[in-house]
């Protein structure tokens, strides 16, 4: 006779949650862990390049060791991610000796809590239980979601539409492979757009990069194979093969793949290179915008990238190279002539060398400057500064990348001191 399980909302913030684990089920369910509040406490001897971040910029806090039974004191709740039945076991045993509720993904007859399919609108959480079938419980929550949406219009549709394809390979794959690759915006998980959101969620094969949303990965179907793609061996060019051989090796042999990508495909994300590689080997490709960084990481922090009577125009530069290197393709000395608003995407690194470029070139050494941290997401911050100053002053502030770094009088534009809540200036 099966009993039934209570539901319970937990209200986890302040409140010691344990993941032992660090692999990709880990991945897939600390962002939701975070995103309650909770203090995580990650153990496992190693862990994915996205749980690193976490703990780099700590929020979460990881023991690089095998499990210890002290680990759970003060714990209200532990997660078991790893594919070691006993040593999966040995673990819900101490938990069941501390009554702590511990959720495995090896057994879930041998859990003593399980996690619902989740997905999220706003403040409303919508969690289902299938009775220990997965499958169900994610078939429900998926006919659940666009009621919560409330879009006019189809939203779920059954496959992607060819006229969407970019490329139109002759034959295609023959066996309904293809890949889509797909914007997931500035951070904030709701700004993926519709499309992008349904592709995912069809998705069989999912090519993450580091800077994608973590509480998107919660929600994929069980099965998906998800790919860390940050988590890919070699420099950054065999890194690139090695990808753009992932997805056409998937979709070749019939899967629906998602490449997966922060901010917009198109903007500094090499999508252009993956194109080229699946379209080579015959592979159809859905290409879909995202939200950039570029624009959104402005607004999120109050300052519109054009202004009337201030702006006319915005330039969106690539910073990963410093100005006196020969393998820069960015023409500093005209940059530092416009009088638009300059974007700096990646330029956290050498923003003294560049902010020193334009003001050697003409730019106004008092002309108003910003860098936005981690824009949209909880842990946003911003520095406004002038373009002499603001490298020493993100320095000073701990400013950590991702971060979009703004030049010219739009940042001032909107007074935000009166406008905005508590920054870092």
């Amino acid at each position: 006779m099966s009993v039934n399980p209570y539901p319970l909302g937990l209200r986890l913030a302040g409140r010691r949650v344990v993941v032992v684990g660090g692999g990709v089920v880990a991945t897939r369910r600390v962002p939701a862990l975070l995103d309650a509040g909770a203090d995580v406490l990650l153990v496992a001897p190693e862990v994915s390049p996205a749980l690193r971040a976490h703990a780099d910029a700590g929020r979460l806090r990881w023991l690089p060791r095998r499990f210890d039974s002290g680990d759970l004191d003060g714990a209200w709740l532990v997660h078991v991610a790893v594919d070691d039945p006993t040593a999966a076991a040995s673990v819900s045993a101490v938990a069941a000796e501390h009554r702590i509720f511990c959720v495995r993904a090896d057994d879930r007859e041998a859990a003593s809590a399980w996690t619902p399919a989740v997905t999220r609108h706003g403040p409303v959480t919508v969690a289902v239980l299938g009775g220990g079938d997965p499958h169900r419980a994610m078939t429900v929550r998926d006919a659940i979601r666009p009621l919560l949406h409330a879009r006019k219009g189809p939203l779920l549709t059954d496959s992607v539409e060819e006229g969407s394809l970019v490329n139109t390979p002759a034959g295609g794959t023959g066996r309904g492979g293809r890949v889509a690759l797909v914007g997931a915006g500035p951070g904030d998980p709701e700004l993926i757009t519709v499309k992008g959101w349904r592709l995912l969620t069809e998705a069989d094969v999912v090519v993450a990069d580091r800077l994608v949303p973590g509480l998107l990965l919660d929600e994929l179907r069980t099965g998906v194979e998800l790919v860390d793609a940050s988590k890919i061996p070699y420099g950054p060019s065999r890194a690139q093969e090695e990808i753009n051989q992932i997805l056409v090796d998937r979709a070749l042999a019939g899967a629906s793949v998602v490449r997966l990508k922060g901010g917009d495909p198109y903007v500094f994300g090499r999508g252009g290179e993956e194109l080229l590689a699946c379209a080579a080997a015959g592979v159809p490709v859905t290409v879909v915008p995202g939200v950039t960084s570029s624009t959104a990481a402005p607004a999120a922090a109050g300052i519109p990238v054009t202004h009337r009577a201030v702006a006319h125009e915005f330039t969106v530069v690539s910073g990963h190279v410093a100005p006196d290197s020969p393998a820069s393709l960015v023409r500093w000395d005209a940059l530092a002539r416009l009088r638009g608003t300059l974007v700096i995407l990646m330029g956290l690194k050498n923003l003294s060398a560049i902010t020193g470029a334009l003001i050697e070139h003409g730019r106004p050494a008092d002309t108003p400057a910003a860098v936005v941290q981690e824009a949209t997401t909880g842990a946003q911050r911003i520095v406004r500064s002038t373009l002499v100053e603001v490298a020493a002053e993100v320095a000073g502030a701990g400013l950590r990348p991702p971060a979009v770094v703004v030049v010219g009088d739009v940042v001032t534009a909107l007074n935000p001191l009166d406008l905005l809540g508590p920054e870092t200036r």
